[in-house]
């Protein structure tokens, strides 16, 4: 025989108390998430951009074989190119960090998200940093092995070649992949109530750019950057919010620990 209060409906899992405790809990990692994603995303931005820039100095497709030679007989802009061929790396690693803290933010909000948009966001993060590697590594090549390696400088045909294949990899593919993770990523934080419409409708307008686009500007993929920093306002904004979990009522009808029914 079961002793009054002793029931499975009394056991600990049923305690108002400890509900309110993982709740407080489950409260706590979300906004830990978030604000880990919110910070990974700046850093993210601003390494991004800053190799960006660095990497620019390097001659463009449509620039005449003369400004290829020029360019990789001097010396000086060849290192800031070299420079920002090392920050890229950085700038991957940090959005990576910022991709799962905002996976994991997504998981405690919504434990039941979206199969699709969760299994395409993660895909998506994962083409985008791996195409950019690829590609930025492609354009700084030449001036990276000119500068660390001392060899002699490239024929321009050479150098004209890699700089095709990493601009076919980044602004063809690896925007796409950039795209498709901040479409996902808007619709999934839509989902979770962390982005209002206003923010949503400017993050959805964002992503659609990047799928469409089709530029070799190197300034139209600061349109990415720009994304994670309106989505890391947001998720700052979210994790600093301050919380109460709704107050539960006592059930009149339901016997205390301790066996007595409320009065």
């Amino acid at each position: 025989m079961t002793a009054p209060g002793n029931g499975p409906e009394n056991g600990p899992e049923n305690d108002p108390e400890n509900d309110q405790a993982k709740g407080q809990e489950h409260t706590a990692a979300s906004a830990a998430a978030a604000r880990i994603a919110a910070i990974s995303g700046l850093v993210f931005a601003v390494l991004f951009v800053v190799a960006l820039v660095l990497l620019h100095r390097a001659p463009k497709l449509a620039d005449p074989d003369a400004t290829y030679t020029a360019f990789y007989a001097g010396g000086g802009d060849q290192l800031f190119v070299a420079i920002g061929l090392y920050l890229v790396p950085f700038a991957g690693i940090a959005f990576l960090w910022h991709m799962t803290a905002i996976r994991n933010a997504l998981d405690t909000l919504t434990p039941a998200p979206s199969t699709m948009a969760h299994g395409l966001n993660l895909l998506a993060g994962v083409i985008f940093v791996v195409l950019l590697f690829a590609g930025t590594a492609a354009v700084g090549a030449v001036a990276f092995g000119v500068y660390f390696g001392h060899t002699p400088a490239e024929d321009p045909a050479v150098a004209r070649g890699l700089t095709a294949l990493g601009y076919g990899l980044v602004f063809i593919f690896a925007v796409r992949g950039a795209g498709m993770f901040a479409l996902t990523t808007t619709t999934l934080l839509r989902a979770a109530k962390v982005l209002p419409t206003a923010a949503a409708v400017i993050a959805y307008l964002l992503a659609a750019f990047l799928l469409l686009a089709v530029t070799n500007n190197p300034v139209a993929f600061l349109v990415f950057p720009a994304w994670v920093v309106l989505v890391s306002i947001f998720l700052l904004r979210y994790a600093a919010a301050p919380r109460s979990l709704p107050h539960r009522t006592p059930d009149p009808t339901r016997p205390t620990l301790g066996g007595a029914t409320p009065s």
